[in-house]
C-alpha cells in the first residue's frame, strides 16, 4: 500500500487520536514522531532517523525488533485458530502450555497463571482475587493493600489507586478505599547520612509501622515493583526486600511482587524477586513476556493462594475477553524460546550487563551526574546542579527534558522522569552498541551542561 507523507499522518493523528501520558494539545502543534522499523536495537522514525532505543520501547522490547520468529507463530497460530476463550470450561493449547512454562520459570511454587491483556489489568485481577482469598477463609475485613507513594501498578482504576502517582490520583476520584501507601526507598533523595544498607532497613520497616498503624487483621497484602521504573529507576538497597519479606510473613500480610518491568531478564536474572533475593506470594507478569510484540499479562498465584481460590472460591466471577488469547500466548511461547535457547538472560548477566555497568558508572563521572544507578539491564543517571551534594534542580524536570531531546538528536532514545535519564535497552544489545550508547549519552550530557552555563 502506498504510505502517506509524514506532515499528513500527524494531522490525522493530531484530530483524531489522543495520547496517553501527553498534553495532547501540546502535541498536536508539535507533530507526534512516527516510528516506521525497528531491527535489532535500533529503530527508523518516517523521517528515516535511524535510533539506538536504550529504552527498549516501554521497557519490554528484551528480544530485540525485527525478530520474524514471533510473527511466524502468531501467524501459524491465527491459520490454525485466531481465537477462542477461557470461558465455558474451555481454552487453547497454547495458553495451557504458557501457564506450564510460566510455572517452570517463576521462582517457588508460583505456579498458577490468570491471563489478561496487561499489567494494569493483571494487578486489577490480583487486587481482586486477594480480597477473594481472605474473604473466604471469613476475613472479609482483610482487605486494605499497601503499595507505595511514586509507585507504578498501571493505569486503570485499581493499578492507578495501588500506584502512588499523586498525578494520576488527581485525576478520576483516586485512590478508591483500603489502599494506603508507604513512603519508597529512594537513597539518593531520602538516605541522609545512612549508608544504604542501614537506609533499606529503615525504608522497609515503614511497611511495620503501616501495618500496626491499620491493624495486621485489615491488611491483605503489600503490593511493589522490585525496582520502581517509572518513577526514576529507584533501586533499593539489598537489604530492603528481604526485610519486606520478613514483615510480610510476621503479619501474614501476603507479598505481590510487580515484574511488569524486571520480569524476563532485565536485571539480569530472570526475575527481580529473584535478583533482590525475596520470594512473592503472588507476581504481576506482562512487558517482557512478549518483548511487547503482542499484548499479553499475566498473575501469577502461589499454591496457598491458588488452593484457596479453587477449593473455596466458588465461580471466579472475574475475567476478560481476550483471557489467554492463543495468538497472544503462542507469541509469549516463542519469545521465552528464544530467550532460553539464545541464553539471552545468561549472557546479560555474564557479558553485557557487567560491561554496561562499567561504562554506565563512566557516565556518572559527568559533572552534572550525581548518581549513576543500575541493575542489569536498567539503571538512571540523576542530573544535578551540584556534583558535591545530593540535591535536586529547583524546576525538576526541565533539565532531564532537555537531556532527552539532545540525545534524541544524536540518534539515542533515553526516557526522562523529572531530571533523572531513565535507560533499558534491549537485552540483545551488544558491546559494541553499549559503546554508542556512552559515546551519544556523554555528548548529549555536555550539550545539556554547556546550554545550562554549568
Amino acid at each position: 500500500m502506498d504510505h502517506l507523507d509524514t506532515r499528513t499522518l500527524q494531522q490525522l493523528d493530531a484530530a483524531h487520536h489522543l495520547h496517553p501520558f501527553n498534553d495532547n494539545a501540546a502535541l498536536a502543534k508539535k507533530g507526534t514522531r512516527i516510528l516506521t522499523k525497528g531491527e535489532g536495537a535500533y529503530v527508523w522514525d518516517a523521517e528515516g532517523h535511524k535510533l539506538l532505543d536504550a529504552f527498549a520501547g516501554l521497557w519490554c522490547v528484551n528480544i530485540g525488533y525485527g525478530r520474524k520468529e514471533l510473527g511466524d507463530a502468531a501467524s501459524r497460530q491465527m491459520t490454525q485458530l485466531a481465537y477462542y476463550n477461557s470461558f465455558f470450561q474451555c481454552t487453547t493449547e497454547p495458553t495451557i502450555l504458557l501457564a506450564a512454562k510460566l510455572a517452570e520459570l517463576t521462582p517457588g511454587d508460583l505456579n498458577h497463571a490468570f491471563f489478561t491483556n496487561s499489567g494494569s489489568e493483571a494487578n486489577d485481577t490480583i487486587l481482586r482475587l486477594v480480597r477473594h482469598f481472605w474473604a473466604v477463609q471469613d476475613k472479609p475485613q482483610k482487605n486494605i493493600f499497601i503499595g507505595r507513594h511514586n509507585g507504578y501498578h498501571g493505569t486503570t482504576m485499581a493499578g492507578a489507586s495501588l500506584g502512588g502517582m499523586a498525578g494520576m490520583h488527581k485525576q478520576g476520584g483516586l485512590p478508591i478505599p483500603d489502599i494506603h501507601h508507604i513512603d519508597p526507598p529512594f537513597w539518593f533523595a531520602d538516605g541522609g547520612d545512612l549508608d544504604p544498607d542501614e537506609y533499606g532497613l529503615v525504608a522497609a520497616r515503614r511497611l511495620e509501622a503501616k501495618i500496626l498503624e491499620l491493624g495486621p487483621d485489615r491488611v491483605a497484602a503489600f503490593i511493589g515493583e522490585p525496582i520502581m521504573g517509572a518513577i526514576g529507576v529507584y533501586i533499593p538497597p539489598m537489604t530492603y526486600w528481604p526485610e519486606i519479606e520478613r514483615i510480610c510473613r510476621k503479619y501474614d500480610v501476603l507479598l505481590v511482587a510487580d515484574e511488569v518491568i524486571c520480569g524476563f531478564g532485565r536485571t539480569g536474572e530472570w526475575f527481580g524477586s529473584e535478583y533482590f533475593g525475596f520470594m512473592p506470594d503472588v507476581m504481576t507478569l506482562a512487558k517482557g513476556i512478549t518483548s511487547g510484540y503482542i499484548p499479553l499479562g499475566a498473575a501469577m498465584f502461589n499454591d496457598r493462594v491458588a488452593g484457596v481460590l479453587a477449593d473455596q472460591g466458588g465461580e471466579l466471577a472475574h475475567g476478560c475477553t481476550y483471557s489467554g488469547h492463543p495468538v497472544c500466548t503462542a507469541v509469549a511461547l516463542e519469545n521465552i524460546r528464544i530467550l532460553q535457547e539464545e541464553k539471552i538472560v545468561e549472557t546479560c548477566k555474564a557479558d553485557t550487563a557487567p560491561y554496561l555497568a562499567r561504562r554506565w558508572a563512566e557516565l556518572g563521572e559527568h559533572r552534572l551526574v550525581g548518581e549513576a544507578r543500575i541493575a542489569g539491564m536498567v539503571g538512571a543517571l540523576e542530573l544535578v546542579p551540584d556534583k558535591g551534594r545530593r540535591a535536586f534542580f529547583d524546576d525538576r524536570g526541565t533539565v532531564g527534558q532537555l537531556c532527552r531531546d539532545k540525545a534524541l538528536a544524536n540518534g539515542l532514545i533515553l526516557r526522562a522522569t523529572y531530571d533523572a535519564m531513565l535507560l533499558s535497552p534491549p537485552l540483545i544489545i551488544s558491546r559494541g552498541q553499549v559503546d554508542e550508547l556512552f559515546e551519544k549519552a556523554w555528548k548529549a550530557l555536555n550539550e545539556t551542561a554547556a546550554e545550562l552555563g554549568l
